[in-house]
């Protein structure tokens, strides 16, 4: 994974130059609005899901402009999905990334309206002819960036995740939770690169596998983070899901077997790609770092 921080790094220094144009500071009389937009998408933050769209548009040969435009517009609905659950309605966090949430700095309306706000900004972004000259390409993205964020992916992997508080899912059950809620955004990460280059079948069927072996390993890691990570590293509040009795694979399978099948997923998830040959090496990596985080 010898580079892959610095890889990170730089499509996290440059996505967040658009976010930063996307959300001028204005002295209109919305101002608390745009604050809190900006609090919410500026702050510190892996810009995972962008690299992953950069990365796999890089296959392809893709221009990195629209790339990096795409990985925006997912970032400001990842964004949106972090304001809206740490409402006290949803998980009841006062603590992100090591600052206080949103609701917490402003209040619980200026959160949600800041969160609706970021949600449709996203949709914008992808409409616009600068993020792809083609109308065909930009509905396709628009269309496949509703899907993962809607009530057949990330929402509804939302409403499962609140039901598991009182509901004793089964592993299945559990995955399908863990592959909605976070799943479906990475892979549409990964297929959006696929768009963008116009790939063919194949190659954005070898994309999509990848990304959900990646998005469950991912999601696996965040629970075992939970469980068995630091807080100060996490910079959030840790050990909710045991509090609240919320079924994870962590809960069902233990620490160690969870650790065991998030690190499968991954090489699973690696070996989607090897008809890209080297080329997806940034990729791999990517699913490697999955799993070996600590926030």
């Amino acid at each position: 994974m010898t580079g892959f921080p610095d890889r990170l790094g730089r499509v996290r220094a440059k996505v967040d130059r658009i976010l930063a144009g996307l959300l001028p500071e204005t002295g209109r009389a919305e101002r608390r609005l745009f604050d809190a937009m900006r609090y919410a998408a500026l702050g510190p933050g892996k810009r995972l899901r962008p690299f992953l769209v950069v990365a796999s548009a890089d296959l392809f040969g893709v221009e990195e402009r629209f790339a990096l435009r795409c990985g925006a517009a997912v970032e400001l609905v990842h964004c949106y999905s972090l304001v809206h659950d740490d409402l006290p309605a949803m998980d009841d966090d006062d603590l992100r990334r090591g600052r206080p949430t949103v609701h917490a700095a402003w209040d619980e309306a200026t959160a949600i309206l800041a969160g609706d706000a970021l949600l449709t900004l996203a949709f914008e972004v992808l409409a616009d002819a600068e993020t792809h000259p083609s109308p065909t390409v930009r509905l396709r993205l628009v269309g496949g960036l509703a899907r993962a964020a809607g009530a057949e992916g990330m929402c509804g992997g939302q409403m499962l995740d609140m039901l598991a508080e009182r509901t004793e899912f089964e592993y299945g059950e559990i995955a399908r939770l863990e592959r909605m809620k976070t799943g479906a955004l990475i892979a549409f990460c990964c297929r959006a690169g696929a768009l963008l280059g116009g790939a063919a079948a194949d190659a954005e069927r070898a994309l999509t596998a990848y990304a959900q072996d990646l998005g469950f390993a991912f999601q696996i890691a965040d629970d075992l983070i939970d469980a068995d990570g630091s807080e100060e590293e996490a910079g959030k509040r840790l050990r909710k899901d045991a509090g609240q009795g919320k079924a994870t694979v962590v809960s069902l399978l233990g620490i160690e077997a969870a650790r065991a099948r998030a690190k499968i997923l991954s090489e699973q998830a690696a070996a989607h790609l090897d008809c890209f040959g080297t080329r997806a090496d940034p990729l791999r990596d990517a699913a490697r770092f999955a799993v070996e985080r600590s926030s």
